[in-house]
């Protein structure tokens, strides 16, 4: 893997980022392929880092770096990872520092034997339990949140798979999909909101689990169910078996799950993605309709809501930008300086298509309003006549605590300029963000209070501890970088 300290990193401060993916298998030949299969198509979740622990009964074996999945795994890496269960994982960090001891799945001996796991979201109580932990003896080896589980799984009174993960999940609090892989169990759960995606799947006479469907459509698992909210799943050589931490008496399905994290072919809280965003760009169009030449999306996320837009106002689907595939994680930023060169490498506008047309562009989502700004310029810049912006959620206007990389307010531009306000700084002739409700009624398979919306409306639906999120302060992190 070439490392990125030769490069020049850029990074889309538009964009959010969902925390991780994760993965694991059970009962299966050739364990770690189908892990790292899995991964890959979980790829989207998490370009930071990856990992794969392997288990032949109480032998484990471990592979994990910074990078993407194809960067980290090859042949001779894959071999290595022997035995018939594995639990991968791949990450964005919105908790600890970008370091290679961070990279999970954790990895690690205790008193109840040898325990992996991946962990998609974030635990707003990590830092009481690990002041708590660290008060009594406890030695911590990464910065991120995930490690006070498996310190709390080796002080547990119980002997139970079951009542240990009981126990020991009934203690922490926040958003969490986790997958856990020991000496013999694999183990699924949930927390009691549902926060973030979980699926179970078959695969011959194993099993499989991932934050997303589409990873089983490449290893040709059959989808089996979604883990419940608030569910334990221990799986072993005697089967499933189910269990719940308590009762799951609110849901909070993350919303932005459909409308910009999960990939568009998969099914998530039991609807697929695709669908979901039509109808978010079929509800736009009828709330902020305008007479134009063409519709087109910011792709590729922009893609389904774009559709949808022009279904329902008859303007024809056209595709007004074509992006680089092949930029990767980091580029050579060139000597010479080029305007808007970091938006120009990934997106590129068709002039032939655009050129003195009148345009509708639709994109998921408005973070900073930096790279928006940019992109209506280059469509202008591509002899476009109008441009009007049109956006399938609403204005985010706070952070988010359960697992997504979010800016802080102050960063955010709907929570200090006013849609007008914005409208002139992007430079659109029009601008419009779907509302709230019709978001919500687009999922019409679910009551509108089963979804978190605290990103757009800052109404939390559980009480947030140490703003959220774990971490050693500033000053602890960088000596634990310069030390490791």
């Amino acid at each position: 893997m070439i490392p990125s300290s030769r490069f020049e990193i850029t990074d889309d401060a538009d964009v959010l980022r969902d925390q991780c993916g994760v993965f694991g298998v059970w009962g299966c030949r050739e364990a770690a392929q189908i892990c790292y299969l899995g991964l890959y198509s979980l790829q989207h979740r998490g370009q930071e880092s990856a990992g794969i622990v392997s288990a032949d009964t109480s032998n484990f074996y471990v592979v994990k770096d910074m990078g993407l999945v194809s960067e980290i795994f090859d042949p001779s890496k894959l071999s290595h990872l022997k035995g018939t269960s594995a639990v991968g994982h791949v990450r964005y960090s919105t908790t600890g520092a970008s370091l290679p001891n961070n990279v999970q799945p954790l990895f690690t001996k205790t008193s109840k034997g040898k325990v992996a796991v991946s962990h998609n979201g974030n635990l707003t109580n990590a830092y009481s339990i690990y002041t708590r932990l660290k008060s009594n003896g406890a030695l911590f080896q990464t910065t991120v949140d995930t490690e006070v589980i498996l310190h709390l799984i080796s002080r547990s009174q119980h002997t139970k798979v079951m009542d240990i993960f009981r126990d020991v999940l009934g203690q922490i609090e926040g958003a969490f999909s986790l997958v856990f892989l020991g000496e013999k169990y694999l183990v699924a759960a949930r927390d009691t909101h549902g926060f973030r995606p979980l699926v179970l799947g078959r695969l011959g006479e194993g099993y499989v689990v991932a934050s997303e469907t589409c990873a089983f459509d490449l290893i040709g698992a059959t989808y089996v169910r979604e883990i419940q909210p608030g569910e334990i799943v221990v799986i072993d050589r005697s089967g499933i078996t189910s269990g719940t931490i308590r009762e799951s008496t609110r849901h909070s399905f993350c919303v932005f799950e459909h409308v910009y994290f999960a990939r568009p072919d998969s099914v998530i809280f039991g609807d697929p993605v695709h669908l979901i965003r039509k109808e978010f760009g079929k509800a736009l169009a009828r709330q902020y309709p305008v007479d134009a030449d063409l519709v087109m999306a910011i792709p590729d996320s922009g893609n389904s809501a774009a559709l949808g837009y022009a279904e329902q106002s008859g303007i024809p689907f056209e595709v007004g930008m074509t992006r680089n595939h092949y930029v990767g994680r980091t580029f050579i930023q060139p000597t010479q300086k080029i305007r808007d060169f970091a938006v120009k490498v990934k997106l590129n506008p068709i002039r032939s298509v655009l050129e003195g047309k009148r345009v509708v562009v639709v994109d998921d989502s408005l973070v900073r309003g930096t790279t928006s700004k940019q992109r209506v310029s280059a469509i202008r810049q591509a002899g476009a006549k109008e441009v009007h912006l049109r956006i399938s959620s609403p204005p985010i206007t706070h952070p988010c605590h359960f697992g997504i990389d979010t800016p802080k307010r102050e960063k955010l531009i709907a929570a200090q300029k006013t849609v007008e306000e914005i409208l002139k700084y992007v430079g659109a002739d029009s601008i419009g963000y779907l509302d709230r409700d019709e978001m919500l009624a687009a999922v019409a398979s679910h009551a509108p209070s089963d979804f978190c919306t605290a990103c757009f409306d800052g109404k939390y639906p559980l009480k947030v501890r140490d703003k959220g999120k774990f971490t050693l302060g500033t000053r602890k992190i960088k000596l634990y970088a310069e030390k490791n």
